[in-house]
């Protein structure tokens, strides 16, 4: 029969390795964080310690055989539930998020399994090989995949309140891969309006929608600029629209 104190060990071994995973995810501001990933990997561990030592007072009896790795398998198809629930389809974007936390979340409960069970080095192991591709592997992605298309925006200079409703308008005459629309207000002079699109646009197309803002009442200015990067952050102040 396992000891009370070996119970407390594995659980909390599983608690730090899972929150060293989760702290990482926490940072970037994902919904599954710290204490997420944690009760991943206590659940899992408690549950492998319960498939091994839980029905020691049964084995006695004949006939009976139990095997633990099937509480094993079952925490790891199950965490896919959990998982799933992270992973979040941008509509608005036409992109999937979250399926990096998804596979952390996974993962943790791997190390959970092997905390529980008893495997400490192995546990260690793969905590430390998980916070490096999470971590530290990022920053290469990018540089080895290549940067994203540079997109091309549209800044409109608005004189009138109504002007943002007429630009609208004038949007949806004019199909155009639009990802997002912004307004910056200002305290003083005209307003600013961002519109980011989400690919590569010609230029006569990006002239032609110029040409109609120019002639919308309230539009003060219209400039647009190819090649600003998917990863510009957007003005601060801002009110989002569309």
């Amino acid at each position: 029969m396992i000891q009370p104190l070996d119970i407390f060990l594995r659980l909390a071994v599983a608690a730090a390795l899972s929150g060293i995973i989760g702290v990482n995810r926490g940072r970037l501001e994902w919904t599954a964080g710290l204490r997420t990933h944690m009760l991943v990997g206590v659940g899992a561990a408690l549950a492998i310690i319960v498939s091994a030592f839980g029905f020691s007072d049964v084995l006695a009896q004949e006939h009976v055989v139990l095997d633990p790795s099937r509480i094993a398998a079952q925490v790891i198809s199950g965490i896919g539930f959990l998982g799933a629930g992270t992973i979040l389809f941008v509509e608005r974007d036409q992109i999937v998020r979250g399926l990096t936390t998804a596979a952390s979340l996974w993962a943790v409960a791997s190390v959970g399994l092997a905390a529980g069970g008893g495997l400490y080095v192995g546990a260690v192991i793969a905590t430390a090989i998980i916070w490096v591709i999470l971590a530290l592997l990022k920053p290469l992605e990018k540089r080895l995949v290549g940067r994203k298309a540079r997109r091309p925006r549209m800044i409109v200079k608005l004189t009138s309140p109504t002007a943002l409703t007429d630009c609208e308008d004038a949007l949806a005459r004019h199909p155009m891969p639009v990802t997002k629309i912004v307004l910056r207000r200002e305290d003083t002079g005209p307003d600013t309006l961002f519109i980011a699109f989400s690919r590569p646009v010609s230029v006569r197309q990006m002239a032609a929608l110029g040409d109609v803002f120019r002639h919308i009442e309230g539009v003060g200015s219209v400039e647009y600029r190819h090649g600003i990067d998917d990863t510009e952050a957007l003005p601060s102040n801002t009110v989002r629209s569309g």
